[in-house]
């Protein structure tokens, strides 16, 4: 403060002046210190690219000195071959046109021959008049930022590597069971003089092995043995039930073929070699065909353990399931008790055997209701009078139509009489 009568004294603190002038310095001061010691490198250049102005942190940057640089250099001398390619194709035509351009990648040189990554920033300042005067220019290091890219790159590069690798050991794996599969289950039907029989297998998932059987072989020179069924669980396990379950019934057959017998026989070594903590069951329909030459007309008996009952279709539109009464899962208690149901078949009549995949697929918007019984005998219905193979081939359709509500896998196996007049057949 000045007292009256006083001269202000030019450097007492509180002379109005002496503010003024002290932050206009200071703020001299801090604008060039803060272009010399930015975070990032600046230089100026005349149009032609002559390197008029340029702090000090790029010449650090760079291992060069400022007296080599300024008016001696251009731009593009700062930059490696691609990058002076690049500058004169798109950077410089751009920046002509917008006037400005940003977040440009290139490599500068360094006077030791190193490369640094950048990211150029450039704008065009303009006279009054609006003639370009020169041309400012920031760069960045990307140095850190370069690094976290390529480690990206290599993360990526081996996820997509462990990705095609875990590709391919599942289409080993796929592989591996389709064939497992295939060994579980008869490579042909045989051939029944005066029928027709068709199959279909429906893996639910390729990822794993189905417990789903099937199998039609001959008795004597008249009568042929045939089953189909399905063991409980999935994997490994199931295909060893599967495997034994198939070959035990095989082997009653030629001790006695008899239905009841049969899968009494399988039910006692299902439930001695699998008592303990680990039960395994199945359910399997078995049956026999007796067919008379005379006739053309088959005489099928069957007994079932558990499993849905089969659906015979008549050449007459009609179709209904064939009752087999008793017959509870085979192998979980030490004895049970099956029962024989008995059908003839005629001139253009069929038999459809099926597991529970078929019955259980989850239909509707929501996949929220089962296809169901009723379902499937209206479907069988609809095919009455078909061949066996119209009629595998319209539920391998239905199958399809199932899409993702296919939960569990499927085993169809058709057993017909051709119709007498192969003209009044209709087939698919």
């Amino acid at each position: 403060m000045c007292r009256t009568g006083q001269q202000p004294d030019p450097y007492e603190p509180d002379n109005e002046k002496a503010p003024d002038a002290a932050f206009a310095a200071l703020l001299e001061d801090s604008a060039e210190e803060l272009y010399e010691s930015a975070p990032c490198g600046y230089l100026s250049t005349l149009m032609d690219g002559t390197i008029a102005k340029i702090n000090s942190t790029l010449l650090d940057w760079l291992g060069l000195e400022r007296q080599a640089v300024v008016g001696r250099m251009r731009f593009t001398d700062l930059l490696t071959v691609g990058g002076k390619l690049y500058h004169e194709t798109h950077f410089a035509p751009l920046l002509r046109m917008q006037g400005e351009i940003s977040g440009i990648a290139l490599e500068v040189k360094q006077a030791d021959g190193g490369r640094i990554p950048v990211l150029v920033s450039s704008a065009v300042k303009r006279g009054g008049t609006g003639e370009p005067l020169l041309i400012r220019t920031t760069v960045f290091d990307a140095r850190d930022r370069r690094a976290y890219e390529e480690e990206l790159l290599r993360a990526r590069k081996a996820a997509e590597e462990a990705r095609k690798e875990a590709e391919a050991d599942r289409a080993r794996l796929q592989d591996a069971l389709a064939v497992l599969q295939q060994s579980l289950l008869p490579a042909t039907l045989t051939p029944v003089p005066g029928m027709e029989a068709a199959v279909h297998y429906r893996a639910a998932s390729p990822d794993r092995l189905g417990g789903d059987f099937y199998d039609l072989f001959p008795l004597d020179g008249r009568r042929f043995a045939f089953f189909l069924g399905d063991v409980c669980g999935k994997g490994p396990q199931a295909a060893a039930v599967t495997s034994l379950t198939r070959y035990t019934l095989r082997a009653a057959a030629l001790h006695d073929p008899e239905p009841v017998s049969a899968l009494t026989t399988l039910n006692k070594v299902l439930h001695e070699r699998y008592t303990g903590g680990d039960p395994r069951y199945c359910t399997v329909i078995y049956g026999i065909l007796d067919t008379d030459p005379a006739t053309g007309r088959v005489t099928v008996r069957i007994a079932s353990g558990g499993h849905p009952p089969a659906v015979v279709l008549r050449a007459d539109g009609t179709a209904e399931f064939l009752p087999t009464p008793g017959g509870l899962l085979v192998g979980v208690l030490p004895d049970a008790a099956f029962a024989t149901a008995t059908t003839v078949l005629g001139h253009g009549d069929t038999l459809l055997l099926y597991t529970d995949g078929l019955t259980e697929a989850r239909t509707g918007d929501d996949r929220a209701m089962l296809f169901g019984d009723d379902a499937l005998l209206e479907f069988a219905t609809r095919q009455a009078g078909r061949s066996p193979q119209a009629v595998i081939q319209a539920l391998t359709g239905l199958l399809d139509d199932f899409g993702d509500g296919l939960d569990d896998d499927t085993a169809l196996l058709a057993l017909g009489v051709p119709a007498s007049d192969p003209q009044t057949r209709t087939s698919a």
